[in-house]
């Protein structure tokens, strides 16, 4: 199946076109309460979808797929499809399903019954093919030569044969039923949760590493799915030597070099340790090595022969191991035959009893028992000794376990690896990926070479152990994926097994760690140091992706509850974190495809301590919601690639709205919940507006800044944001503050977090603060001192006094002789003057008050004079004490009432002339730092 297809819900069934200026009947209030839709046209006929009918579910259709049409089914196209569509397409079409109703599933509404569809595979991209034969897909395992056969032939391995009852002779019958039933726990609770996690929603190639990292996340799902691909390419070796070893010890004159063999000083006869010696015969290390690498390469022939040669072997190698099974029940049950060796007694209390209790002795790599040690235990294949009606049926049975064995191992391990390769995580593993219904070649032959290193390493009980790791570490993988999915119970947990609990998958999950520890605690940290390791190296390498996780939904989960426990009631200020609003709509225009000004993100980590707390990243687009929706989600796409780009913790959110004010009105009353609410506004100041629109950008500006005000949040005007440094310019000189007003610390703070940036850290912070000429000077200075030791912060304090208006105005009457600096002063009265002259005239001459965007204008040139002065005079006071500072704060005067915004704009443009680069502060109605610990 093509990427982004799936077929039609029946074969070439042709689907018209939505039928031209069709008419329906107008349902009247005497109809019944059903749905009934009828042409008008005098060939259909009316259809009444009864309530009781219960529609078949509709296939999940991906947003924004791609409906591809055949162009031989269009309306005109096929006389069959005219006949036929007003019939079919009249039911629903009043619904907008139209063609679509014979391809969702929902034939049954129009009394046709149809196969139910399958759902389309998860990620993949959807459109509907209408009248197309279905295509032909390659051949698959199925249920029974794909999950059957293959746990069968692990079961039925190299360790029930020869290593069981090696485990009954040293540990006993009732520690080997406690190990049987320890690991058998494990096993049991991991089906149960694998049943639960395998029936929630379809499931496409790799098995528990599809289920694992659809739960878990792509991390651990790989560093898993990895180790459980070395697990199954390290049991092929595993099983590769058990068959060559069983083969050997059936044959031993088929071994090329000579035996291993190991003299012990005692025997057991007839269960008494005797005085005597015995040899043992273990095959070559290099026969093992030899005979395992042919072995290996005649199997791997055969899975590069495909699936269809693959499901001829596998039976041919299971049936023998069942028929092998049952001759060994046979022969227990017959036992004592004539001439059996000593030992074998059937079945027998006394042998039970004699065989209850554990007799543990050290053993070599081959299982040998010391040579030295006090009981010798005799070491022949009890499974071949004891079955009926020869040895040879259990050697043949082994070989033909461990070959079937391998043979699964060689074809499943290839698969998984092209499973994690295709799903794009890790670049490395591009080699390895596959076309949908491809043979892994490629994986193959990897999974070859790692099978063919084990082999030569010829250690049966040094191989074993890893492998056990990987498999135990996939089983507590599934387990804990169980676990998790139950304990947070999404809304799209909804397995058809019912028999699972989030319990049982923990205690599952721990079983498998307390096994590994048991087995060896020396493998068990290798093997999760290795899967660590590939966790670490996925989350910096890999491709991010999205597979609606469980952790995405813990991090949902616990990010409502935290949101709860916040409740609604304000902030304590030690708990006050600065969560910034910040405008990224410049005034002016930035180049095409660029959604932000590039300084914004710098700044808005320059209020954050460490790089914690979030930012909010908002614009607003001219015009109408429904036209221009989707250039929003564009622009939001682009903005939060900035955002990422500029490595700052931030969401991105655009608003379609009529004007730039309207919209920044609905921000700042619905952004953000509970106590997540932004509580900065920083906004660039306009040093354009001037030169691009003496009109719309002052009251845009003097708007947003009123709506803080109402809303009860800070403000923060960055002058000189063209000027503002990154992170690699360092800056020197000082931080000075002109605290003005109460702002509840909000200047400090905003200074304070200045300092921690590396940028700012070699800045020392200066506090100036404004007094009239006739206050004390030195006790302000103390009082400030005092302040800023009680909130840990180092400053120096700086009291500088200026005139006020009143005196001003006294000497202004006296005819002190002005400064330099009032030319700028007089320069913004003629402005001030031309534009309330061009004002007064135009109400004038309209006969209407002065009004500007529906509010009326009262000036008082008084108090406009005022605020040019005190603008004037804290500018120069600025420029005097503060022109090599590396940045300046002051506070923000709002805007006059009854004042044009274009007044406002003068006032500010006095205040910020010839400064590069300034931060003008509000604070809001709350403390934001705090004397107590």
């Amino acid at each position: 199946m093509e990427n982004g297809e799936i077929e039609a819900a029946e074969d070439g069934l042709p689907v018209p076109a939505p039928p031209n200026g069709r008419r329906y009947r107008p349902v009247g209030s005497e109809d019944s309460a059903v749905i009934q839709m009828t042409s008008m046209d005098g060939s259909s006929t009316s259809a009444t979808a009864v309530a009781g009918v219960t529609p078949q579910p509709p296939r999940n259709l991906k947003s924004g797929a791609n409906l591809t049409i055949d162009p031989s089914m269009q309306e005109g196209s096929s006389d069959h499809a005219t006949s036929i569509g007003p019939q079919r397409d009249s039911k629903l079409e009043l619904f907008g399903f139209d063609s679509l109703v014979n391809i969702l599933g929902l034939k049954s509404m129009t009394g046709e019954q149809v196969q139910a569809p399958s759902s389309p595979r998860e990620g993949e991209d959807v459109a509907i093919t209408i009248g197309r034969p279905k295509q032909e897909t390659g051949p698959k395992f199925g249920t029974m030569m794909g999950v059957f056969v293959p746990c069968l032939q692990n079961i039925l391995g190299i360790i029930y044969y020869i290593r069981f009852t090696w485990i009954v002779g040293m540990a006993g019958i009732w520690q080997s039923l406690v190990l049987v039933s320890f690991c058998g726990a494990c096993t049991f609770l991991t089906s149960l949760s694998l049943s639960a996690i395998a029936t929630n929603g379809a499931m496409k190639g790799g098995g528990p590493y599809y289920l694992i990292g659809r739960a878990l996340g792509p991390e651990v799902g790989v560093s898993i799915g990895l180790c459980f691909f070395l697990g199954n390419a390290v049991a092929g070796s595993m099983y590769v030597l058990g068959a060559v070893e069983t083969f050997l010890d059936a044959l031993p004159s088929a071994g090329l070099f000579q035996e291993s063999v190991t003299v012990v000083n005692n025997t057991l006869l007839n269960g008494t340790a005797v005085a005597g010696t015995a040899t043992i015969s273990t095959p070559s290390l290099h026969d093992l090595q030899v005979y395992g690498v042919i072995v290996t390469i005649l199997l791997c022939f055969i899975v590069f022969g495909g699936v269809k040669i693959i499901n001829k072997v596998a039976p041919a190698f299971l049936i023998p191991v069942l028929f092998s099974l049952l001759c060994i029940y046979l022969g227990v049950f017959i036992a004592p035959r004539h001439n059996a060796p000593k030992g074998i007694t059937g079945l027998s209390l006394t042998s039970l009893r004699d065989n209850w209790g554990s007799e543990y002795q050290r053993t070599n790599n081959a299982g040998v028992p010391d040579p030295n040690g006090s009981i010798y235990w005799d070491f022949k294949l009890l499974t071949a000794t004891v079955a009926w009606p020869a040895p040879v049926v259990i050697y043949i049975g082994i070989i033909l376990s461990t070959l079937g064995a391998a043979l699964q191992s060689l074809t499943g391990a290839p698969r998984l690896l092209a499973a994690i390769a295709n799903d794009d995580i890790l670049p490395v593993l591009n080699y390895f990926k596959v076309s949908e219904g491809a043979e892994p070649h490629a994986a193959t032959l990897f999974t070859a070479f790692i099978c063919i290193g084990c082999v030569i390493i010829g250690n049966l009980d040094l191989i074993t152990p890893t492998i056990t790791m990987f498999f135990l570490l996939c089983y507590a993988g599934v387990n804990l994926s169980c676990f998790l999915l139950d304990l947070l119970d999404a809304p799209s947990w909804r397995p058809r097994w019912k028999f699972h609990h989030w319990s049982l998958s923990l205690v599952g999950a721990l079983l498998c760690i307390v096994i590994m520890f048991l087995i060896s605690w020396s493998f068990t940290v290798i093997s999760l140091a290795l899967a660590s390791l590939i966790y670490y190296y996925v989350s910096i390498k890999g491709k991010a992706g999205d597979w609606g996780d469980g952790f995405k939904s813990a991090y949902f989960q616990l990010a409502l509850r935290s949101l709860r426990s916040l409740g609604a009631n304000q902030v304590h200020p030690k708990n006050w974190y600065p969560i910034p609003l910040i405008l990224c709509r410049p005034w002016g225009k930035l180049p095409e495809n660029v959604p932000c000004h590039p300084k914004l993100a710098d700044f808005a980590n320059c209020m954050k301590k460490k790089g914690r707390g979030m930012s909010i990243f908002v614009s607003t687009i001219d015009g109408d919601y429904h036209e221009l929706a989707e250039d929003a989600k564009t622009a939001c796409h682009q903005l939060e690639a900035y955002i990422e780009y500029k490595r700052c913790e931030g969401v991105a959110e655009i608003i379609v709205a009529p004007s730039m004010s309207e919209g920044f009105r609905s921000i700042v009353q619905t952004m953000g919940l509970g106590n997540l609410k932004p509580n900065i506004v920083v906004v660039r100041y306009p040093e354009i507006w001037r030169r691009e629109n003496l009109t719309e950008i002052p009251s845009t500006f003097v708007s947003i800044i009123n709506d803080c005000i109402i809303a009860n949040k800070a403000v923060v005007i960055v002058k000189g944001l063209d000027e503002w440094p990154n992170e690699f310019q360092r800056q020197y000189g000082t931080i000075d503050l002109y605290w003005i007003v109460r702002d509840g610390g909000l200047m400090l703070l905003l200074s304070q977090l200045l300092l921690t940036k590396e940028t700012f850290e070699s800045c020392k912070i200066q506090v100036f603060c404004i007094a009239e000429e006739d206050s004390d000077a030195e006790e302000l200075k103390t009082d400030v001192k005092k302040f800023l030791y009680d909130l840990r912060m180092h400053a120096e304090v700086i009291v500088v006094t200026m005139k006020s208006w009143e005196s001003h105005l006294e000497s202004s009457s006296s005819g002190a002789q002005p400064d330099d600096s009032q030319e700028a002063y007089i320069s913004a009265q003629r402005r001030i003057s031309t534009y309330l002259s061009e004002m007064k005239e135009t109400t004038e001459r309209e006969g209407r008050p002065q009004m500007e965007h529906g509010k009326q204008v009262v000036v008082n040139e008084q108090k406009v004079d005022k605020f040019l002065y005190t603008m004037l005079k804290l500018n120069s006071m600025i420029l005097r004490y503060s022109r090599m500072a590396a940045v300046v704060l002051v506070s923000l005067p709002p805007p006059p009432l009854n004042h044009p915004a274009y007044f406002y704009m003068e006032y500010m443009d006095l205040l910020v002339e010839n400064i590069p680069r300034m931060l003008i502060v509000r604070g809001y109605r709350r403390d934001v730092v705090t004397f107590f610990t």
